[in-house]
């Protein structure tokens, strides 16, 4: 199984539309996942031609994606749990990996996926992956927008990061 994992599109502010990478990558996926900060619902809409959608609200979504989604859950793809939120909370941004490691911190899932700090991560915690796929329309001071790709085969995940520069390119 193979999953597209994206968080903070913060659309249509920072684009009007999916960038180019993510569109071609997302078409090949079976399911997407996002971490929250959609800010508008039309999103899901253009997510929803590529693949299922599954997500969570963020610290800045409204009531509407609130109450559509939630603030956090688990998911289960090709026998492993995968535990989805934000990330946002108390505390600053450089705490956000360690709100997300709490909110599942007594549920057996092998993957944790969360948003909020813009900031790509993959690595494993205990023997969890932690995944922030960053940005693809708001990298900050990154040098590049980015999003996640995840292949989960007989419980085993595997991850990594989608890297471009232009978030306007066409391919």
């Amino acid at each position: 199984m193979k999953l597209g994992i994206v968080s903070d599109t913060h659309m249509p502010r920072m684009a009007k539309s999916l960038p180019d990478p993510l569109v071609h990558a997302f078409r090949k996926v079976d399911a997407i996942l996002h971490a929250g900060d959609w800010t508008d619902l039309r999103i899901l809409e253009q997510l929803e031609r590529l693949a299922p959608v599954h997500g969570v609200a963020g610290n800045n979504d409204g009531s509407d994606i609130v109450k559509k989604f939630g603030l956090r859950k688990i998911l289960r793809f090709g026998g492993a749990a995968i535990g989805l939120v934000h990330g946002h909370g108390e505390g600053g941004r450089t705490a956000t990996e360690a709100r997300a490691l709490r909110a599942f911190q007594n549920e057996p899932v092998n993957a944790i996926v969360y948003g909020h700090s813009h900031l790509p991560v993959l690595k494993r915690v205990n023997g969890v992956l932690v995944f922030n796929p960053g940005s693809p329309t708001d990298k900050r001071k990154l040098s590049r927008y980015s999003f996640g790709l995840m292949e989960i085969e007989d419980g085993q995940i595997q991850a990594k990061h989608v890297y471009y520069a232009d978030k306007n390119a066409k391919l």
